[in-house]
Order: C-alpha cells, then structure tokens, then sequence
C-alpha cells in the first residue's frame, strides 16, 4: 500500500529529550517468535516506512531481537529503540546487555528496562548489593544505554516502590479501558509518574485483544492516549496490515473527552477480570 505522507503525531517522552510516535511497535506478535524472519522483517518494516520511532523488543521475547538486528541496517538510526533485563543481578544483566547488543546489531539501547517488576523480593535484589540497577547505571555511564526504565502489568505498589527508591526516565504499564474497575494502574503509577516527569508507555492497551470483543481497536487505542501522562502505546503486530491500521488510527487520533472515557469503562466493567488477567489476585 501507499504509505500516507501525513507524519504520526508525536509526544515526549517524559524528560528524555525525545519524541516518540503515538504508536509504537511492541514486542508482542509475530516477533515474539522463533524462524518467522521474513514475516518478522515485514511487519518491522512496514513500521518503519509508516514513520513508527519508539520499538519494542526484550531477550525474553524469543527471536525478537534477531529480528531487529536482520533487519534494521542502516535505519537503526531511524528508530529509539527500548530492550529490558529480566536478571536481577549486576553480573547476569551486563551478560543479557551484550548478547542483546550483538544479537540486535547495535551498539546502544535507547531504553534499557527492569523487565516485570512483581514483588518486593525482586525490588531487593535489583536494589541491593551486586543488584540489577547496578548494570543499569554502569550501561548508561559506558553510553551502551541512554535512558533507564521500568516495566510490570502485575502490582501498583511494586512499580510505585521502585520509582520512589530511583529516579527512572520511564514506566511501561499496562493501560486500558478496564483498568479503573480493579488495581488500577492510571490513578496510581501514571498520576506519580506525572509529578515526576517520567514518560509513560501504554501496553495490553487491548488485552491481548480480549477487549476487542468490547470496543474497537480504535477506541482501545484512543483511550489509552487519552489518558493524562501517557506518552505512546505499544502494540504488538502479526502482519504489516495490523502496522497499517495502528499507524492510521494513531494520524486520526482526536483525544477523548470524559465522557467519553466514562462509557467505554462502563462497557469493560462486566468482565474487568478478564481484561485485567495480567494483575495480581486480589
């Protein structure tokens, strides 16, 4: 298809200096995969000809990041591209680092991230001696990273409690239209994420598509960017026609009024549960 030459709106990202699409390309989908490569490159590449800045990858996410390195080339230069540790340790994390580097074929993250913060006991391991936050700090002096952040869909408090104990330049949250019904996250780390200027990246904005059975793609994209702090949503694509359809919902965005948001958390309130499979019980 023709690619429209009309931009995708763009927002800080918190303090970091940068701008990022509305629409980012998450680590879900088909890169979260083994031996998919030409289907990988081409939803990849379909983001980066749409004019998609911010990618999502992770070593937890299969051939993900094997992906990017077959594919981005030169365009590395195109995109602010975000990784995670899911090591709590100093030592396991700058190994994750540099296999993470290699296999993407760069020579630096844009974002490096505490992968699926969940309990306090992964909050004392990353925070005590020989901890994660140590690699963290140690890669952004070497410039191997550029900006520190979060991640976790499973606790308020936990998020909440890491970012009082350091200053992260992020938080990736998941976000969506049932959120308020349970645990919320949006009254909670996207308020104190807000006071401290952190940016603030939206994920399950659908659930996995579970929520589509509710609202449209549209509206769970809609709301999530309607959400005061948000900075962009993350989506996870299978083909460059789900690229394409994100990348126009994101150019025709208009934000959402109260009221609006009203109503499509009132038609989510039924089976808030299911569309929030990813908190804790409780």
């Amino acid at each position: 298809m023709s690619i429209p030459t009309t931009p995708i709106p763009r927002r800080p990202l918190g303090s970091t200096g940068c701008n990022v699409t509305l629409f980012g390309l998450g680590g879900e989908g088909v890169l979260r995969t083994w031996d998919q490569n030409k289907a990988a490159a081409s939803v990849i590449t379909r983001a980066l000809d749409q004019g998609v800045t911010y990618c999502d990858t992770a070593p937890a996410y299969a051939g993900s990041l094997d992906y990017y390195g077959a594919t981005l080339g030169e365009r590395r230069a195109q995109i602010f591209l975000s990784s995670k540790t899911h090591d709590r340790t100093r030592d396991g994390s700058l190994r994750l680092l540099d296999e993470s580097l290699r296999r993407a074929r760069t020579d630096h993250f844009d974002l490096w991230q505490l992968h699926d913060l969940r309990t306090l006991d992964d909050l004392n391991r990353i925070f005590g001696k020989g901890g994660a936050l140590e690699a963290l700090v140690q890669a952004k002096a070497e410039g191997r990273v550029k900006h520190l952040g979060i991640t976790g869909h499973h606790d308020s408090a936990i998020l909440l409690e890491a970012m009082r104990r350091f200053a992260f330049d992020s938080v990736l949250v998941a976000l969506n239209a049932a959120d308020v019904h349970r645990m919320p996250f949006i009254s909670t780390v996207v308020a104190a994420a807000a006071k401290q200027n952190m940016g603030v990246i939206a994920m399950k904005v659908c659930a996995q598509k579970r929520l589509l059975a509710r609202l449209t793609m549209a509206e769970s994209l809609g709301y999530a960017w309607s959400i005061p702090g948000v900075s962009l949503a993350i989506v996870g694509c299978e083909t460059p026609e789900e690229v394409d359809e994100n990348a126009a919902i994101a150019r025709a965005f208009q934000p959402l009024s109260a009221e609006q948001m009203r109503e499509l958390e009132a038609r989510t309130s039924r089976e808030a549960r299911a569309f929030g499979y990813f908190k804790r019980e409780g």
